[in-house]
């Protein structure tokens, strides 16, 4: 039986790209499909046909159109929604039900976006008897955008829909770990039969021909790139040299902050959730847990004995069971990070490989106490389901700690004290601060990093400023 294979949709025709790449289950690390794989021909060819969509079609100045397409394509996507979902937790080792969630979760953003398509607005005044003054939001031109493989579809979305939204035209680079997947969207997008052929491009690459020629290339006018702070800095320098605007949502080493008064019932089961959904790979995940120092003692052995209770395997165990990681090579490399924090804290959960000879994925949680703020497994983001545990003593303690690596992308504070957790959160530095809760994210509102967690944000009306320009109107009467 031939396994499926992915291609790339280019000027609203497929396209096979310049090689075939082969996916791999991460649960089994066994060949489940081939892909188109594409690179800088592909990449141009995207540039080409989404500046001539924005050019001569009428997207970039028809709002109703837009609103349209992106209502359908939402439309397209929930019905084909259980495909998505088995194929993406097949592909990228996620849970089914945290499959669900992602895909859940892509769809209302869409129409969300649709309806800001109709809702922006400018402003307009009369500035002096008889002479006025209006602003007008329009696109930029094409929006290049470049998306991670931990959660594909959402943050696909989250970044395309709010440049069609605005009027932009999109050429789409997409990563090789999620190649089935990727397929499968853009053969909803190729469904979508309001959207003009070229107004979304997308292509699958392994290699790194093609995302920087969409950073690089004149043709393109604005980034949005979701990924690591290394990867950013790059991006941010070469969009320099054309003054390209970027949206870049990057690194984070989130900090969970508990106070002595927090309910640990309720504060344990959220801080592994928070530590184990999407395997730890999520810019997002609770990587370091802070506890006051006279709740530590509490607060280790129980967070200590749920971690080691976490079942990693197939989807089928138990509710709170975990998947695997990206790939073989993902999971050697964060089992390496753990082992090495030996020399520098004490190992609570050493969570290790679930096969040590074998090629899957699967990799148990662990948990690291850590005192030194310089130590690599506080400052690094690690992106698998590894936390540090670390003490602090009062509240001008946890924020020291809180804001001592350079990400500042999400935090949490858990206590039951009424004024303490707005007071705190306002002294951490993050983009987004949950309050006796985690994980959180609404589409109306914004969402993005302080420090090197990134610039600009997504989400919420502000995501559409970033795929625009202002242009001011003056209207001064004739005289006489």
């Amino acid at each position: 039986m031939s396994l499926p294979h992915a291609r790339n949709l280019i000027d609203g025709r497929w396209s096979d790209g310049h090689a075939t790449g082969t996916a791999h289950a991460p649960a089994t690390g066994q060949a489940i499909g081939t892909f188109a794989d594409a690179g800088a021909v592909s990449a141009r060819k995207a540039i080409a046909a989404a500046r001539r969509a924005f050019r001569d079609t009428p997207w970039a100045h028809d709002r109703q159109l837009r609103a349209r397409a992106l209502s359908e394509l939402a439309d397209r996507m929930s019905a084909r929604r259980d495909e998505l979902v088995d194929l993406l937790s097949r592909e990228n080792g996620k849970r089914r039900g945290d499959a669900a969630m992602e895909v859940d979760a892509a769809i209302p953003k869409l129409r969300y976006n649709a309806a800001l398509a109709l809702t922006d607005t400018g402003r307009a005044a009369e500035t002096s008897p008889h002479s006025y003054s209006m602003t007008l939001h329009q696109p930029v031109g094409v929006a290049a955008v470049i998306v991670p493989w931990n959660s594909p579809v959402i943050l696909a979305v989250r970044s395309f829909a709010p440049a069609l939204a605005a009027g932009c035209t999109v050429a789409m680079k997409m990563p090789a770990q999620t190649a089935l997947t990727n397929g499968l969207l853009y053969e909803i997008i190729a469904e979508t039969t309001a959207l003009p052929a070229g107004v979304v491009n997308a292509f699958t690459e392994s290699g790194n021909d093609g995302a920087p020629l969409l950073v690089a290339d004149p043709g393109t006018d604005v980034v949005s790139y979701t990924g690591s702070t290394a990867v950013g800095r790059v991006i941010m320098a070469e969009a320099a040299r054309h003054l390209k605007g970027c949206s870049l949502e990057l690194g984070g080493k989130s900090p969970m902050v508990v106070f002595d008064d927090a309910d640990l019932d309720a504060v344990v089961p959220m801080l592994t959730a928070a530590i184990t959904t999407f395997s730890g790979q999520f810019c997002m995940a609770g990587s370091r847990v802070l506890a006051q120092r006279s709740v530590a003692g509490e607060l280790r052995a129980r967070l200590t004995a749920a971690l080691e209770a976490v079942p990693v395997g197939p989807d089928a165990a138990p509710e709170m069971a975990m998947g695997p990681v990206v790939d073989r090579a993902q999971a050697l490399r964060i089992d390496s990070l753990v082992a090495g924090s030996s020399a520098y804290g004490r190992v609570l959960v050493r969570g290790g490989l679930l096969t040590p000879d074998g090629d899957d994925a699967y990799l148990r949680p662990s948990l690291v106490e850590v005192d030194d703020l310089a130590a690599p497994l506080i400052q690094s983001e690690v992106f698998g389901p590894v936390a540090t545990f670390e003490v602090f003593d009062d509240e001008a303690d946890a924020v020291h700690r809180a804001n001592a690596t350079e990400y500042g992308l999400a935090a949490s504070v858990w206590t039951r004290d009424v004024d303490r957790p707005l007071r705190v959160a306002r002294q951490i530095d993050a983009g987004t601060v949950w309050i006796n809760g985690w994980g959180v994210i609404h589409d109306q509102f914004e969402e993005g990093g302080f420090k090197q967690s990134g610039v600009g944000r997504l989400n919420g009306p502000r995501a559409l400023a970033e795929f625009q320009e202002i242009k001011h109107l003056v209207h001064t009467p004739r005289s006489g």
